[in-house]
């Protein structure tokens, strides 16, 4: 059952051998608490809310409650509150100045008065103990105010290890690997595990896996995450090797995806790009990111192809009397659909000229001829 105790611990105590290793870990509190467990985000607080922490605690106002989890050996590791104590552990190790009364100032450079004050102030801290389970139950609870942790940080809460750890480092640093050779094709941060998701999803729909857990959960023990930073990488050189001329819509592609089932066709490069560029200056492709997905399967429902408006289908159903041109019969106009006489595919463009107003049926016999 979840034990919950309230404590109050100077900063003195908390800062006390505070080491950031990088990717070995950040500890304090005379080494026996560890500040950035495996479902902790990495540090992304900005100056303005690093110096707000410094701020509150040299004006004596409270910050908000942190919560700890004390582990079976008697060690602990911070549940919630590793911005705020990252923050502080900085600034006491004098990594960074804030403006104090008017000046620029280093712990060392503060007034004895003042550093006094920093470090007998006093965190209020909850500290739990229980399973595992009932731990990251707490946490999700929580976590339901601030910058919450995003669904691949809580992912990383479940299955910590080599792996994960290699496939941080990999994949979410903000200078990372993937970061260097794939941020112009993917959405989202690295240093919220953005990118790391994003190549889970694809390897997951490579292997014809349900979930992105159901990989991580194979791969939980392995001593290192080569498979899919390998896999990444095939992935990335595919596509610089068949598009080599980069336009902005190709981040956030569905490349994985496209990767999974078209890497082992054969396609020229030059041909591709004669395709898109001639898609790219088209005015009736609407979605350019599209084209991507288009030249590859050539579904027109990727280009998001510009429809006629609603004055357009106004003007053409009056031009007709509301008659429809294929079967005869009068409809109302909202029984009736706008429609190209000569369609996209074969050159037609969205003009009134090359408009009609098909009742519904009729709509879906002409299909796309």
């Amino acid at each position: 059952m979840l034990k919950i105790d309230l404590k109050e611990i100077p900063i003195r105590d908390i800062v006390k051998s505070y080491l950031d290793s990088g990717n070995d870990g950040v500890v304090g509190y005379d080494g026996k608490l560890n500040i950035r467990p495996a479902y902790q985000r990495e540090f992304i607080y900005k100056e303005k809310e690093r110096n707000a922490v410094m701020d509150t605690i040299l004006k004596g106002f409270p910050l908000n409650v942190m919560y700890w989890c004390k582990n079976d050996d008697g060690t602990f590791e911070i549940l919630d509150g590793q911005q705020r104590t990252i923050s502080f552990c900085q600034y006491c190790s004098n990594e960074y100045m804030i403006t104090h009364n008017g000046a620029l100032r280093t712990f060392l450079s503060m007034p004895p008065e003042d550093k006094e004050k920093i470090l007998s102030y006093k965190c209020m801290i909850y500290i739990c103990q229980g399973t595992q389970g009932e731990k990251l139950d707490w946490f999700r609870v929580i976590n339901t105010a601030g910058v919450k942790l995003t669904d691949q940080e809580l992912r990383n809460a479940c299955y910590p290890g080599k792996w994960l750890t290699d496939a941080k480092i990999k994949f979410s640093k903000p200078s990372c690997p993937a970061s260097q050779i794939g941020s112009k094709y993917l959405t989202g941060a690295s240093i919220r595990q953005e990118f790391l998701e994003t190549a889970l999803d694809w390897i997951r729909l490579e292997k014809n896996m349900k979930s992105i857990e159901e990989y991580m959960l194979l791969h939980q023990h392995d001593s290192s995450a080569i498979e899919l930073w390998n896999y990444f990488t095939n992935v990335i050189n595919w596509i610089g090797n068949l598009f080599p001329k980069y336009r902005s819509p190709m981040k956030g592609v569905p490349w994985g995806p496209l990767y999974n089932q078209y890497h082992l066709n054969d396609y020229d490069p030059d041909e591709l790009e004669e395709k898109v560029s001639k898609l790219f200056a088209d005015d009736e492709v609407e979605n350019k990111k599209g084209i991507y997905e288009y030249v590859f399967d050539g579904d027109q429902k990727h280009l998001n192809l510009r429809a006629f408006s609603d004055s357009e289908k106004d003007t053409m159903y009056e031009r007709q009397g509301g008659i429809c041109p294929m079967c005869g019969n009068h409809f109302d106009r909202d029984q009736m659909h706008g429609d190209h006489k000569i369609p996209w595919s074969k050159g037609g463009k969205t003009t009134l000229e090359n408009g009609q107003m098909l009742c519904r049926d009729c709509n879906l016999k002409k299909g796309n001829i």
